[in-house]
């Protein structure tokens, strides 16, 4: 039976420093975006083949997602990859493989979805850091991040109104990062509204 949809809706300060393992790291000020790099999709190729090494007993998934996944957009340079596991709450199935990698557990959010988030550092040239999100297989934000990053990949409309939302936010300042991404959730709902009316 799938999972109720739980709404992703803009955190608070006291929501955003719970989420995190430690202290929030603050961004005051404004958002950095590069043009879109090829290199990339060869650092998620990358990590991806050492999740997949290290996960091997463990039924799961592994895809590319968020702007760097999507060539024309601009980014963070920062990498987004999700994980879908059997029970993304079950952090001793896979959060001690991963520790081996280099990653760590950065943000836990029990009340959505059960989603957690490890980054590890230190990945090269090309990016600041990758961020694994991890969920539930049968978790209804899996369908949504996956179609929203296929309809921007194959839609030049919606890729450039993305885009022109992402350059506007980016000339503000913000207090975590989180603030900037939460501005965008009206223009993403209506993507992935979009995307979700899509014919497979």
């Amino acid at each position: 039976m799938p999972e109720q949809e739980i709404p992703r809706v803009p955190m608070t300060t006291e929501e955003i420093e719970a989420a995190n393992l430690g202290a929030a790291p603050r961004l005051d000020g404004r958002i950095t975006l590069r043009e879109h790099d090829p290199r990339w999709s060869a650092v998620f190729e990358r990590e991806a083949a050492g999740l997949a090494e290290r996960l091997g007993g463990l039924d799961h998934r592994i895809e590319h997602v968020g702007s760097t996944a999507v060539p024309g957009l601009p980014a963070k340079p920062v990498v987004d990859v999700l994980l879908i596991v059997p029970d993304s709450g079950d952090e001793a199935s896979y959060v001690p493989a991963l520790e081996a990698l280099g990653y760590g557990l950065a943000i836990r959010e029990p009340d959505w979805y059960e989603h957690r988030v490890l980054r590890r550092h230190d990945i090269g040239p090309a990016a600041e850091y990758v961020n694994l999100h991890v969920l539930s297989a049968g978790c209804p934000e899996n369908a949504r991040m996956l179609r929203f990053r296929d309809r921007l990949r194959r839609h030049a409309g919606d890729r450039e109104l993305y885009a022109d939302t992402k350059r506007a936010l980016a000339r503000q300042s913000w207090e975590y990062t989180q603030n900037y991404a939460d501005a965008k959730s009206e223009v993403v709902a209506a993507i992935i509204g979009r995307a979700m009316g899509e014919k497979d």
